[in-house]
């Protein structure tokens, strides 16, 4: 098995997981951590005996072949940019730019680069999801609940963007059909960002959703039910476990069946990340690519759009 030299650029809130698992996957070496608060780099930096940086131009010239970007999202693409060109593997937290044409520009540096590039878009490795995903076959609607505490982060960006979007991507993959209409609603509470946001998509298929993502509540929920003919299906995104029930019409008298799903409960950051380690290794496509990231943006920047145009 080729070794993996990695590195990681931001080691706050999400960054610092991203050192933890890099530094104890097989196959996967932690060459450096970089952060502008050397404390904080070498604390990370500390288990895997890393090298400690303080600025991305340290990472010049040093042989790497797979680098996680967990700063803040407006630095993504200066980050990013110049490592895919150089044909380095990049793991980029969501959303994966401020914009579209930011994202056009990192998806071209990686294929100009001829390197893998992935989107944080951890839900997708949620085993609750992976389990729930077959029993989703024509949903008819689809209702989701993301509420969280105020954080102390991420409020350089609406709730659209930090906590929305990875719902977006899971529903849309549920879906397999384009929005065809929406409306949305948001209200800026605590920030001068939009706070709380709920938007109805309807899609090509006729499947209606419906979303609500909040930064302003007292407790911290992560849900999603799938209403489709003779099925509901219902994910707990924190606790991992999912309950289906199908109608069986068979017999003189339909009858309900179905319950809670078995699950093997793993860390989905962990699973990402070593999706993504074995795609640079392999050489082959992630399961979340440059390109579901930008689709999960464009969605969330046109949400964001109609949001502003009824505030």
């Amino acid at each position: 098995m080729r070794i993996i030299r990695a590195a990681v650029v931001g080691v706050g809130h999400l960054g610092r997981h991203h050192a933890r698992i890099l530094g104890s996957t097989p196959g996967v070496t932690l060459v450096a951590v970089v952060d502008r608060d050397r404390a904080r780099a070498e604390e990370h930096a500390r288990t895997s005996g890393a090298r400690v940086c303080e600025d991305i131009s340290e990472l010049d010239g040093m042989e790497l072949d797979a680098v996680s970007v967990a700063v803040p999202t407006e630095s993504h693409l200066i980050v990013a940019e110049p490592l895919l060109r150089r044909g380095i593997g990049v793991l980029v937290e969501k959303p994966m730019t401020r914009s579209l044409d930011e994202a056009d520009r990192m998806i071209a540096a990686a294929r100009e680069g001829g390197a893998v590039l992935a989107v944080g878009h951890t839900e997708r490795f949620n085993p609750a999801v992976e389990a729930a995903l077959p029993h989703v076959t024509d949903p008819k609607f689809i209702e989701v609940h993301r509420l969280s505490p105020f954080p102390e982060r991420s409020l350089d960006i609406d709730v659209i963007f930090d906590l929305m979007i990875h719902d977006l991507d899971i529903v849309r993959t549920m879906v397999g059909a384009e929005v065809a209409a929406l409306e949305a609603v948001g209200v800026p509470v605590l920030s001068p960002r939009f706070d709380i946001a709920n938007v109805r998509l309807r899609f090509e298929s006729g499947c209606i959703a419906n979303l609500t993502a909040s930064r302003i509540s007292k407790d911290r929920v992560r849900k999603l039910r799938v209403f489709q003919r003779d099925a509901y299906i219902s994910i707990d995104y924190a606790e991992q476990q999912v309950e289906a029930y199908r109608l069986d019409r068979r017999g003189e008298r339909p009858a309900i069946g179905g319950g809670t799903l078995p699950i093997e409960k793993e860390e989905p950051l962990r699973r990402e990340i070593e999706d993504f380690a074995a795609a640079v290794r392999d050489r082959r496509a992630p399961r979340v690519s440059g390109d579901d990231g930008r689709a999960a943006l464009a969605l969330a920047d046109r949400i964001a759009r109609a949001m502003v145009a009824v505030a």
